[in-house]
């Protein structure tokens, strides 16, 4: 492939709901320009995008892939984005390094939930948009009634460039209401409009110039003047009033039977912006000043990793995109999140699984590098003597969690690195250690994404893992005071062990943990204090009543009783943790757990179904809004009721509705689900005993 300067790029991200087409559009584009002789299938993995053998198994999108195709003079980068809603991370990195979206319609199906998604993300990012109604050749295939379903839930206008000619079986072409022909099959050549159509282009090709005369005053008064513009004046209005968001133009096409290809083309090389005539990125400098970089060879190197692959028997792969300056093939560049150096070995133009060699990476450009030691998704490469920072994209809070299990040792060993290796790769990933449950956590957008997770690490890492619904993390606090004592005493030949302690428990809400010594007259000596205040933490680490950690309490020594011979530091970290218990347990012990603060955006026929189910979920409305047909709810509700919630949601709207959720305060949990869990707790350690 040749080098390409930064005019002559268009990077445009492919979104969707999942099944419209994306994928197959690409192949079919990429067929059409000789990239490929033949068109693969999703079915049988052959497609230049779906590589991975997760996405040949499933038969679905699960990563973003780059396509570069070329096309009179120009390169294209197009980014396969997945369509399911699990991988949005994937749409968001994608569009964090576009300058344009090809959003797919299934002819069909209509405004889907992926359609949605790809509209408000793409709006978000401020990018400039056009909708293909695909897969025109279907049975029950619907142009006007596709194209009504999407305005119906949109408020940018949109602004048809083409229309099909036929529908269904009988779907040959589009007519292009630029140019006024109509183009059959592939579209390389265009011939007359058929009469049947005439009447119908000839009113959209006037809607079409309108929208054009709206891009420019000097156009608009023109129009006024002349009643007709230019096909040249129409292309830069048309440019300038898409750029600004004004309107989507939509265009129609078949990609799996490579109809309305090269109409698709032209648009998308005249009417996509080249990194040239988007608003220049802006990055933070070493003196935490804000810079602007013009997309400029010979400017200061900044260039934005997006996307990153682990892979045992390739190495990681990390994929870029340069704002500013040029990648050079083995030179050396900066990485100022991590703070270390990188060695640009084995740089390549990305397509698909495989990679094209190249000695430089222009401005404006997509790449990729193998094994690069420290970075990760989210950092900035620049020069050493002037580090440069592009901002992170924003990605939605991890909503999903499963509890994860090593199946063996080995496998124990490798979990931490092989989860932090996972989540490098994909920002909507992550995992802890929850202390209060003693699990490892792993959280992801839902079910799907979780399994993808799993199975990579079994396949790449060779990592087997056993997972469960995670436990809630409650706590156990007290309500009132209380004191207790405990004698430990053990007689043994030789030296015993003795030592008892006198103590007080009260609450503390502002606090977490206090320990007082408020003995008089040294019934205890001080240096067996510590060992006291050793006993009563690691009691609280594992809890006194469910197993879970004790917090909000102060502790005071008050009295206690010393051997001369007998008494050691264990003696009194033992009877110091078992009065802690005594203590506690008539201290009116109860237990609190996590609120969270929900907000579930779903279409406004949704609204009492979701309002039903949240009073079932113990939720506290705290306010409803509607704006543009879609209902909010936003509400307090514990997370021992959210646990599963978004396969809940999905079901219940038809993968339209979603939520957002982060964690609030702790609350009491009401006392007759507190014994449940006491009494759970209870079996559980007299089936250990047995």
């Amino acid at each position: 492939m040749k080098e390409y300067t930064t005019e002559s790029i268009r990077n445009i991200a492919l979104a969707s709901h999942s099944n419209a087409g994306k994928t197959m559009l690409v192949e079919a584009l990429a067929n059409f320009t000789g990239i490929t002789t033949r068109m693969g299938k999703v079915e049988d993995g052959s497609t230049i995008s779906d590589h991975d053998d997760e996405e040949t198994r499933r038969g679905i999108s699960l990563f973003t892939s780059v396509v570069p195709i070329e096309y009179k003079g120009l390169k294209l980068n197009l980014l396969d984005t997945p369509g399911y809603t699990d991988f949005i991370g994937e749409v968001i990195s994608a569009m964090r390094v576009a300058d344009g979206v090809l959003i797919l319609v299934d002819s069909v199906a209509g405004l889907e939930v992926g359609t949605e998604m790809a509209l408000q993300y793409s709006e978000q990012f401020n990018l400039p948009r056009v909708l293909l109604i695909n897969k025109m050749e279907r049975e029950n295939a619907n142009f006007e009634k596709a194209l009504d379903s999407v305005q119906t839930g949109l408020e940018t206008r949109l602004l048809p460039l083409q229309i099909p000619w036929g529908e269904k079986a009988d779907f040959k072409g589009v007519i292009d209401l630029l140019s006024m022909k109509a183009y059959q099959g592939e579209g390389k050549t265009g011939v007359a409009i058929p009469d049947e159509y005439q009447a119908q282009a000839e009113e959209a090709h006037l809607a079409l110039v309108e929208a054009a005369a709206e891009g420019a005053d000097d156009l608009l008064e023109k129009y006024f003047e002349n009643g007709d513009l230019s096909d040249k004046e129409i292309m830069r209005g048309l440019r300038s009033t898409i750029w600004e968001g004004n309107f989507i133009p939509v265009l129609v096409a078949a990609g799996a039977s490579k109809i309305g290809l090269a109409p698709l083309l032209e648009v998308l090389t005249n009417l996509m912006p080249s990194p040239t005539d988007v608003p220049p990125a802006e990055a933070i400098d070493k003196n935490n000043e804000t810079v602007t970089l013009e997309p400029k060879d010979d400017g200061p190197l900044a260039a934005y990793v997006w996307n990153t692959t682990a892979d045992p028997f390739v190495g990681k792969q990390t994929f870029f995109r340069v704002y500013s300056g040029k990648m050079v093939a083995d030179s050396r560049v900066w990485n100022t999140n991590k703070e270390e150096e990188e060695r640009l070995a084995g740089m390549q133009i990305p397509r698909g699984k495989e990679g094209v060699p190249t000695e430089v990476i222009h401005s404006g450009d997509i790449g990729l590098v193998a094994k690069l030691s420290y970075t990760t998704t989210g950092d900035t490469l620049s020069e050493k003597d002037n580090p440069l920072k592009l901002p992170q994209a924003d990605y939605p809070n991890a909503l999903y969690q499963v509890a994860l299990f090593p199946k063996t040792q080995s496998d124990a060993a490798k979990l931490s690195s092989t989860l932090s290796r996972l989540c490098e790769e994909d920002m909507t990933l992550s995992w802890h250690n929850e202390p209060a449950t003693r699990q490892t956590i792993l959280q992801g957008m839902g079910d799907q994404h979780i399994d993808v997770a799993i199975r990579r690490a079994e396949n790449k890492f060779q990592l087997s893992l056993e997972t469960q619904e995670p436990k809630v993390p409650y706590e156990e606090r007290i309500t009132r005071e209380n004191a207790a004592m405990y004698r430990h005493k053990k007689q043994t030949g030789g030296a015993g062990q003795f030592g008892e302690v006198h103590l007080r428990v009260a609450p503390l809400p502002d606090e977490d943990f206090e320990f007082v010594n408020d003995i008089f007259g040294g019934s205890i000596s001080n240096n067996f204090l510590p060992s006291i205040e050793k006993g009563i933490r690691n009691l609280m680490k594992e809890g006194v009543v469910a197993g879970y950690p004790v917090h909000n309490v102060k502790v005071s020594v008050y009295d206690g009783k010393e051997h001369p011979v007998d008494s050691k530091p264990i003696a009194f970290e033992i009877a110091g943790r078992e009065a802690f218990k005594l203590a506690f347990k008539g201290a009116g012990a109860v237990l609190f757990e996590p609120i969270m603060k929900v907000h579930v955006i779903v279409p406004e026929s949704n609204m009492g179904d979701v309002l039903g189910d949240m009073n079932s979920r113990r939720a506290r409305v705290q306010g409803m809004d509607t704006q543009k047909g879609r209902s909010t709810v936003t509400a307090n509700v514990p997370l021992a009721e959210m646990l599963r919630y978004t396969t809940t949601l999905r079901s219940m709207t038809g993968g339209r509705g979603y939520f957002t959720m982060e964690f609030d305060h702790y609350e009491m949990v009401p006392q007759h689900l507190a014994q449940d869990i006491i009494e759970a707790k209870r079996r559980a350690d007299e089936e250990k005993e047995e």
